[in-house]
């Protein structure tokens, strides 16, 4: 049985900051210095990975790495808001890079922000580097183990042996085998579940501890929650309980499909939404996680 994994951002850069910062920035003689504390005191958020750099061509700077999920329409305004805190905290010029896992649909995505309020402007570039277009031959070739796990979503990386030596490195390092689970989650996107219970060695239920489920899952909770105890103010504590369970596992529902099947799952919302029975929904939502197709999830 795999362990628990601890997959902050912050642990997964720490594994190897030098490569990983050179892979981001593209600089090849960049040095890193520290890990910053990256929390601002003017918002209650925490940028995921600030890291204090220094580069013979442009002296010291710091290197904000933001990884979302998927892709957000709200990232050019909170890159501009998180570089501008960075650099206000720490007095030093700031490389903001966007790093977005999952591909969810074929807009564009924007690598900046931009406003023009009566002839007064504002712009903060960043970069931006979405995973399933890095070919995922960079991670053996630059030793990135930060992105090991996601090698089934990288370019090229959908192959079985390919995610099998992905695998084989894992195991092989203490400071890695934790991140086992993580790899897992993402093979179930482009192989079938049995192959990905044969390779993994371990009871699909494990995907579980994956932090990407457990933050669809805490996600749905407090969505869950908030519902419930509007629900319940209104008709009653037991009836809005009652409800509220219902709508966490319909939240979780939602957003297990969205981050699976992109637009195509969330179609099936409304036919879901149709089953009040509790134990069904579960069910369902537990056949998300390791459904290769949306066919499977209702039959």
């Amino acid at each position: 049985m795999a362990k628990p994994a601890d997959v902050s951002t912050k642990k997964l850069i720490s594994l190897a900051p030098d490569n990983w910062v050179k892979w981001v920035t593209q600089i090849p003689d960049i040095v890193v210095g520290e890990i910053l504390n990256s929390e601002f005191q003017w918002i209650s958020r925490e940028s995921d990975v600030l890291i204090r750099v220094e580069s013979k061509q442009y002296g010291e700077f710091l290197v904000l790495n933001e990884l979302q999920l998927r892709p957000s329409s709200e990232m050019p305004r909170r890159m501009r808001a998180y570089a501008a805190l960075a650099e206000e905290k720490y007095k030093l010029p700031t490389y903001p890079v966007l790093i977005n896992i999952l591909k969810i649909g074929d807009e564009e995505i924007p690598n900046r922000f931009a406003s023009n309020i009566a002839g007064l402007q504002a712009r903060q570039d960043y970069r931006v580097i979405n995973l399933w277009e890095v070919d995922v031959k960079i991670v053996f070739e630059q030793r990135l183990p930060s992105l090991l796990p996601f090698v089934p979503i990288l370019q090229g990386g959908e192959k079985e042996s390919t995610i099998r030596e992905a695998l084989r490195i894992l195991r092989a390092d203490e400071q890695l085998n934790q991140l086992e689970t993580v790899l897992a989650f993402f093979a179930t996107f482009v192989l079938e579940s049995t192959l990905v219970q044969e390779i993994m060695r371990w009871d699909m239920a494990v995907l579980r501890e994956s932090p990407w489920y457990q933050e669809i899952e805490q996600r749905g909770i407090r969505i869950g929650e908030e519902r419930g105890l509007r629900m319940g103010e209104e008709r009653g504590v037991r009836m809005g309980e009652e409800r509220g369970r219902r709508e966490e596992i319909l939240s979780n529902i939602e957003m297990s499909l969205e981050v699976k099947f992109g637009s195509d799952g969330l179609e099936l919302i409304s036919q879901i939404d149709q089953i009040s029975d509790l134990e069904r929904l579960k069910e369902i939502l537990r056949s998300i996680v390791v459904a290769n197709t949306i066919e499977e999830i209702l039959y």
